[in-house]
């Protein structure tokens, strides 16, 4: 065993994992903290590569954790952005509705937003268009003034910044290798800690299974993809999103404003072959592609929780013309030939629950009494981070 024995061992330098650490620095000032993460700086993925958008926490049945932690979730990181002096817009979110079927869809969105104590309501089609003019919406549209946007670099580099100045420390480029009772082995060395913290994203699942955990699950990583709108920065005035499918949690193909008032559509859901399957062959891992592909094909042959219509239809997203025309449906004024180049694509690690071949849409967290492993941590993880992080640490740490 090294001679040095931290008491806490996070895997992850993304929103979780430095989160936690935050959080467990508040609690006890003189715990020794390491953070070890395989890539060379903070949110390399998941997190870094987020979409920004601070959630209002309407989409969420009451018994779960993210309808919890969401609207608590997003208060605390405009406070934290106020305190740091990071900038945030508050440029407020509609869903619009295409028919009927989808207005009854928008009152149950707003009776979650209501019991989970987000500030929502229906406005009518008049008043939505006074918000953003150039919208179609069915007599009704669901209005989130408190939605905002963020750079979620700007946070993630402040909290690194807060943990290090407070003592926690890093170790980059540190890949997970195995465990051995407290001992973390990576390829830069072994690590020994008394409580070992697994936010490792993407291969969170991977971790847990080393320690003997999460054993009924697997990841499933989705592709995200966003088109930039090059005309101008003035055509949208705010996040413009339709009506969701509820039985998956995947949001649709909607209208971002980023912080800096850059409009962009987005994001696709295509299944990706490999955990980070961001190009053609960027990082290409042969046994993960297998593992992968295997569980994607009897998701396809079943078509389990409509997996085989949902891979169809997102596949057809990489033709341009379809992207945008997905958009066009809920503001017909927008320029097609307006759009410039793809952002930056993200892979979202989302877990699969192999006994019932279903989508997990909430948080889980499975622990021993060496290791915790956030196993879950999807959208809106961000926006949830800091209170979710104080549950966790309560529930599952100390």
């Amino acid at each position: 065993m090294p001679a040095k024995v931290f008491n806490y061992i996070i895997i992850g330098a993304g929103v979780m994992g430095l989160s936690i650490a935050r959080a467990l620095r508040q609690s006890q000032p003189g715990a020794s903290i390491l953070i070890l993460d395989k890539e060379e700086d903070v949110g390399a993925h998941s997190s870094g590569r987020n979409s920004g958008v601070l959630h209002a926490g309407f989409y969420y049945t009451a018994d779960s954790l993210k309808a919890r932690f969401t609207v608590q979730g997003a208060r605390a990181i405009k406070d934290y952005c106020q305190a740091k002096k990071i900038p945030v817009n508050v440029c407020g979110k509609l869903v619009v509705a295409m028919d009927a079927a989808e207005l009854a869809l928008l009152q149950e969105l707003e009776r979650r937003g209501q019991r989970n104590g987000s500030n929502v309501s229906l406005i009518d089609a008049a008043e939505a268009r006074v918000h953003e003019p150039g919208i179609f919406t069915h007599k009704k549209a669901l209005y989130s003034p408190d939605t905002a946007s963020v750079d979620p670099l700007d946070i993630l580099v402040a909290l690194k910044d807060d943990l290090m100045n407070a003592g926690v420390e890093f170790v980059f480029e540190a890949r997970f290798l195995r465990h051995s009772g407290m001992t973390v082995m990576t390829n830069q060395g072994e690590y020994a800690g008394k409580k070992i913290i697994n936010c490792a994203g993407l291969y969170a699942d991977r971790v847990a299974h080393d320690y003997g955990l999460g054993q009924a699950y697997t990841m499933i990583p989705f592709k995200g993809l966003y088109l930039k709108y090059a005309r101008n920065k003035t055509d949208v005035h705010m996040n413009v999103y339709p009506v969701p499918n509820l039985k998956n949690p995947f949001l649709g193909v909607h209208f971002t404003k980023t912080v800096d008032g850059t409009i962009k559509i987005g994001p696709t859901a295509i299944p990706a072959f490999w955990r980070e399957n961001y190009a053609l062959t960027h990082r290409f891992h042969p046994g993960e592609m297998a593992e992968i592909l295997c569980e994607e094909a009897r998701l396809f042959m079943g078509n389990n929780f409509g997996f085989r219509d949902l891979a169809i239809e997102e596949m057809r997203k990489y033709e341009r013309k379809y992207f945008i025309s997905l958009a066009q449906k809920l503001i017909p004024a927008i320029d097609p030939n307006g759009f410039g180049e793809f952002t930056r694509p993200g892979i979202r690690a989302q877990l699969l629950d192999r006994h019932r071949r279903a989508l997990v849409q909430d948080f889980v967290v499975e622990a021993d009494k060496i290791s915790v492993h956030i196993l879950n941590a999807v959208s809106p993880a961000f926006t949830c981070a800091f209170p979710f992080a104080a549950y966790v640490c309560r529930e599952f740490v100390v």
